[in-house]
């Protein structure tokens, strides 16, 4: 039997044109998927990191195209990557490269994370988030796939990434529509420094756990006379204080953001840096039950992949090596820990790099072809998709958007990328509309 409120729903759907039996196929296929995963890390190389000089080398192209870096054979025979990714060389019979990745958006950064993140091509339409905004992978999840109430079930780190020093947040981190409920639990605080803690998860000056549970008892006795027709305002208040008391007690929110029982071989093998040590914090909150946590790897969308001047020097002395130690030992750890089979690690970026080098010794901004890199959580091993031409400059084989690929991982997870999720006015919006799932990349 319906409620009221599915009624209307129906209702509203009809508006739009979607009939019953659309509807009623479409919430079925909510429930329905058969999640390979359960979890999801998002590598994200905010600026756009250089596909030419990682994973699609053209070591035949002239050199004003080709660049200063050679390839080097992986643990695949016949796959090649950059001679400044030795470490993750060793790992690609864990990987899968799509070689053919392409969008709309080239000059707005904001514009195209939102599409690499969210599946949601607006084109060069920029600006900072926006409460009308899709929501994010890891908001979609909370939603859709919730955790246990004490543990978080979405965390972002180390950065509320802007776009350009100063300016907005970047979209396509926050819940958007679907309210602030469902954003990231931020994790701002350096996790690679000896005073490290979580702010949001330490109680108050002066206030031991023992008088926090004592207070936390009170308003439990104190709730059970309440008037129950207190208004959504009030209930909505409720629900985050609720889960405040959760996490702040919860033994596995407060011990998954405890780094420094790592063993030291373990904190140098991911790198003694920002990212290396937020991939491990990364791999704890997956293991503590998190479902997504979501990494950007910028302070500002121009600070660090925004390669347009000194290209080779950036990525070769600081960029690529941070990154090959990081990346490698979290699916290395993963896959020993027998994580990986039920964890999405997905290496994505907003677009890529011009194939012709610019007069700084940089490169600019490409949008029409570049890579990405998916590991773990029922995607193949070992496997190229897709491919580029001779100068990197176009997709030649089975050309990819960001929403296929943001569909394909949703899959992974169970779910469905045509499931309807709703925003506060009860309108129905599809996860991607304007997407298909990629079958070939998942094993």
């Amino acid at each position: 039997m319906w409620n009221r409120r599915e009624l209307l729903r129906v209702g509203a759907l009809g508006a739009v044109g979607l009939s019953l039996p659309r509807w009623l196929r479409a919430a079925a296929e909510a429930g329905a998927g058969t999640a390979r995963a359960d979890a999801c890390i998002i590598i994200f190389l905010n600026g756009g990191p250089s596909h030419l000089d990682m994973w699609d080398m053209k070591p035949e192209a002239p050199v004003e195209i080709r660049g200063e870096f050679r390839p080097i054979a992986t643990s695949v025979p016949g796959v090649w990557l950059s001679e400044h990714l030795p470490r993750l060389a060793q790992q690609m019979h864990r990987l899968t490269l799509v070689r053919s990745m392409h969008h709309s958006v080239n000059n707005s950064h904001a514009a195209a994370v939102y599409a690499a993140l969210t599946g949601h091509d607006r084109g060069e339409q920029g600006g900072g988030a926006k409460p009308t905004d899709h929501p994010s992978p890891g908001s979609v999840l909370a939603k859709l796939r919730p955790t246990r109430p004490d543990v978080l079930p979405y965390v972002a780190l180390p950065y509320k990434t802007q776009e350009g020093a100063g300016g907005p947040l970047q979209p396509g981190f926050l819940a958007g529509f679907l309210g602030a409920t469902y954003d990231p639990f931020w994790v701002l605080d350096d996790p690679n420094s000896p005073q490290f803690h979580v702010r949001n998860l330490t109680l108050p000056s002066g206030i031991s756990l023992e008088r926090f549970l004592e207070r936390g008892q009170l308003l439990s006795r104190l709730d059970s006379g309440l008037d129950r027709r207190l208004d959504r305002i009030l209930d909505a208040m409720d629900d985050f204080q609720r889960k405040a008391y959760h996490l702040l007690t919860s033994p596995a929110a407060q011990e998954a953001f405890q780094i420094q029982r790592e063993p030291a071989p373990v904190r140098d093998r991911y790198g003694r840096n920002i990212y290396g040590q937020s991939l491990l914090l990364a791999r704890r909150l997956i293991e503590a039950g998190t479902r997504m946590v979501t990494l950007s790897w910028a302070p500002d969308a121009n600070a660090t992949w925004d390669t347009h001047g000194d290209n080779f020097r950036k990525l070769k002395n600081t960029l690529l090596p941070q990154f090959d130690a990081a990346a490698s030992a979290l699916l290395q750890e993963l896959d020993e820990r027998g994580m990986l089979d039920r964890t999405v690690v997905a290496i994505l970026g907003d677009f890529g790099r011009t194939p012709k080098i610019n007069n700084n010794a940089g490169r600019d901004h490409w949008n029409a072809c570049y890579t990405i890199a998916l590991a773990g959580g029922g995607f193949r091993r070992g496997f190229v998709y897709g491919a580029s031409d001779r100068t990197g400059s176009t997709p030649t084989e089975s050309p990819v958007t960001p929403g296929d690929i943001v569909a394909t991982i949703y899959r992974a997870l169970g779910v469905d990328h045509r499931t309807l999720i709703y925003d506060a006015l009860q309108r129905p919006h599809q996860v991607v509309p304007e997407a298909r799932v990629v079958d070939e990349l998942l094993a």
